[in-house]
């Protein structure tokens, strides 16, 4: 998936552009630096029902991909950073002053709240200068000085230029763990087991590997198989201890390209669930973790539009489903017949309160909603006794995490807001009590009350309510002539969070205003949130972001041209599709992993992510209307001789889920299309993926340089 700069009331009308706007283009802050990389252009044609499209930058995709060695293609990209750096050299005074409060505001020596499993207590901490976690562990009710480090991330990185643990699992006996890295960003892992009683490696090292493991109950390992050239799970494998890994038992295989594989263990650990789902598609099955040579069984068919998750406890099949409502029931299923047939609705669905998330536990059962696109845990016993949650505030993120132990008495929960850092809550159910346990240290300072957060409603052109979330100082004056920086993703169902953000501070503190367009695509107001958001109605996205800015406008929060903005993935694609429709609204685009050569990709079967893909974006190849539609829209195919708003633009040379060559063609054609002067910069990392930098501060470095950038497109010098 194409997924996630800045992670980070009043109803307005609006009936097209707002007559006050006018094109602030020339205006800009950030001009081009002379001898800019200029991409040839290379004569390349392609054909699809009867339609002939031209594309002079299609051979910046090297042929041996996803080997890159092609010497005019890594030519390009290491001009465009050479050009990059250019214009970051005079402002690296600005970029360091942004990295030390970045730096000042992390907590360097963090460690979480500990948890329990299977007789051991776990936590992780950062050590000073370090760029990775420690992972440590020590019997429950010892004292500190038996806790022993199983995981070091920072030496596992050692040579490493990325490195990312995706997972590891403990054996039932305590003996083993086992874990999987990324060591390119390229997301192809390696799978090692380490005997934690020893500390050596076994010589079952499992390669072309998916990023999940889990130790059963009976000690052998799960993990997802790939193949190695298509970058897609086949098969769900169990492998023994001391047995070569050609022999290891496949538990399900998978020959669709459309769907992804995956695996979990119920909260009780009584079953494994295995099986193939892409987003509004599920197929499980299940296994007894004491017969995990048995057939599984199947839950549910595959079937358009149907999706489900599923847990256990107490006998029972615990259902999250949206067969009989858009925003999902709740339903079971008694362990001899777990079949659909069988499923007996608990909770309804409801047009008003969408069932995002359900975990059980001995006790009770958890549930997160949204209640009217507002976020909100329950709880419930099993006698169907059940109680909301309160927090201290009325617009929120929260999540359950932790939660390890299936008889424990808590739920432990993440909560923050725009202004509230990440808080650790265990809520002690007998009690019905919030128990704080972890509130996220700003070292250098942070003063809660001198800021505030709101969410808004502004009327989108074809009169849906969108909402946005906003923060500010106080004291903030509605006159137009705020800075804003808007943020928004908007696909696949993931709506973005009011998570507070340590670094949007440094934009705030100089007087910015921040805010997220909640647009249709995400998932915030509900499952048909997202619906109306994807294929033929995926330009509602693109329109929504565009309202959300004219409506900021009219509300007098900022003024056309005064806004900069910033996607990542498919927020890069809404990034790029906001530049055609608007481009005299922007101060500065940034465009991160952009998704933007959106028809290509849909059109190569061949790579990974486009047949699954073709759910959210439709198939063209085999439909026309899909076709026509995706060239309407694809920001790389709409790039027409006209003046545009200074552009970042970022990718990464790994990257399986964006290819290096989207960001790399649009940032071509932009330069060779555009009329104006102002400055277009493309900064490729040519040794990460999607996901950037792995380490802690090389991430900091990188958002001090697009802060750099954001904050000069407003005129805002230190």
């Amino acid at each position: 998936m194409r997924h996630f700069l800045f992670a980070a009331g009043a109803a307005l009308a609006l009936l097209g552009c707002d007559a006050g706007e006018k094109n602030n283009m020339t205006q800009s802050h950030l001009k081009a630096l002379p001898d800019a990389p200029a991409a040839e252009q290379r004569e390349h044609h392609f054909s699809h029902h009867g339609i002939r499209v031209s594309d002079p930058w299609h051979w910046l995709r090297d042929q041996d991909y996803p080997t890159v060695n092609d010497q005019p293609v890594l030519d390009y990209l290491n001009a465009e950073n050479a050009y990059f750096h250019r214009w970051l050299a005079p402002n690296k005074a600005l970029t360091d002053t942004l990295f030390e409060e970045f730096k000042g505001r992390l907590d360097e020596t963090e460690t979480s709240v500990p948890w329990v499993s299977n007789g051991y207590e776990y936590r992780w901490e950062f050590r000073e200068g370090q760029e990775y976690r420690t992972r440590l562990r020590k019997p429950v009710g010892a004292p500190a000085s038996e806790e022993t480090v199983f995981l070091d991330e920072t030496a596992l990185a050692q040579g490493h230029e990325y490195f990312v643990l995706s997972d590891y699992s403990i054996s039932p006996d305590n003996r083993y763990v086992a874990y999987s890295v990324d060591t390119a960003g390229d997301e192809r892992y390696v799978i090692r087991i380490k005997d934690l009683s020893t500390g050596d490696y076994l010589a079952d090292e499992i390669t072309d590997a998916g990023g999940s493991v889990l130790f059963t109950q009976d000690g052998s390992l799960i993990y997802e198989s790939l193949e190695p050239v298509k970058w897609r799970i086949k098969s769900i494998n169990r492998h023994r201890l001391g047995q070569p890994v050609s022999e290891d038992q496949v538990l399900l295989a998978e020959s669709d390209d459309s769907f992804f594989m995956g695996f979990r263990e119920t909260s009780d650990q009584a079953y494994l669930v295995v099986g193939a789902s892409k987003r509004g598609v599920s197929e499980y099955y299940v296994l007894p973790q004491n017969q995990l040579d048995a057939e599984p069984v199947l839950l549910a068919s595959r079937e358009a539009g149907f999706e489900y998750e599923v847990d256990h406890a107490h006998g029972k099949f615990w259902f999250r489903a949206n067969d009989q409502h858009v925003n999902f029931r709740l339903a079971t299923a008694p362990d001899d017949a777990p079949q659909h047939a069988n499923w007996t609705t608990v909770i309804a669905g409801s047009d008003s309160v969408y069932i995002r998330d359900i975990k059980a536990f001995k006790d009770f059962f958890a549930i997160k909603q949204s209640v009217n696109g507002l976020e909100q845990m329950q709880i419930r016993d099993y006698q169907g006794n059940a109680h909301a949650l309160a927090f201290p505030e009325s617009v929120f993120s929260v999540s359950m995490f932790s939660n390890t132990a299936f008889d424990q008495a808590h739920l432990r929960l993440n909560y923050t807001s725009m202004i509230t850092p990440a808080t650790v809550f265990d809520y002690q159910v007998a009690e019905k009590k919030l128990v704080e346990r972890k509130v996220d240290r700003i070292p250098s300072g942070y003063d809660k009350s001198q800021y505030e957060t709101q969410r808004i409603m502004i009327t989108a052109r074809d009169g849906v309510q969108v909402p946005v979330s906003l923060m500010y100082r106080k004291g903030l004056q509605l006159n137009g002539k705020n800075p804003l920086h808007l943020y928004a993703y908007g696909a696949y169902g993931y709506g973005m969070p009011t998570r507070f953000s340590a670094n949007v501070l440094s934009l705030v503190d100089r007087g910015m205003v921040y805010a997220i367009a909640h647009v249709r695509g995400g998932d915030e107001m509900g499952y048909q949130w997202y619906l109306d958001g994807k294929l033929t109605k995926r330009t509602n996205t693109f329109n929504d972001f565009v309202d959300a800015a004219r409506g900021l406008i009219a509300a007098g929060y900022t003024g056309a041209g005064n806004i900069s903005i910033s996607g990542r993935s498919a927020g890069g694609e809404l990034m790029g599709a906001a530049v055609i429709q608007a481009p005299e609204l922007w101060s500065s685009v940034i465009l991160g992993v952009p998704f933007v050569d959106v028809l290509n990709t849909m059109l190569d079967a061949s790579l990974p992510l486009t047949p699954p893909e073709w759910t959210e974006w439709g198939n063209p190849i085999e439909d026309k209307a899909a076709f026509e539609l995706l060239r309407s829209y694809s920001p790389y195919d709409n790039i027409t001789p006209r003046d545009y708003p200074p552009m970042l633009v970022l990718g990464g040379l790994n990257d399986p889920r964006v290819t290096y060559w989207e960001p790399a063609k649009w940032t071509a054609a932009m330069r060779h299309h555009k009329t104006d002067d102002n400055l277009l910069i493309m900064r490729m990392n040519m040794g990460a993926g999607h996901f950037a930098n792995s380490g802690r501060y090389g991430r900091l470095r990188d958002y001090a340089e697009e802060f750099t950038f954001t904050l000069l497109s407003h005129g805002i010098k230190r």
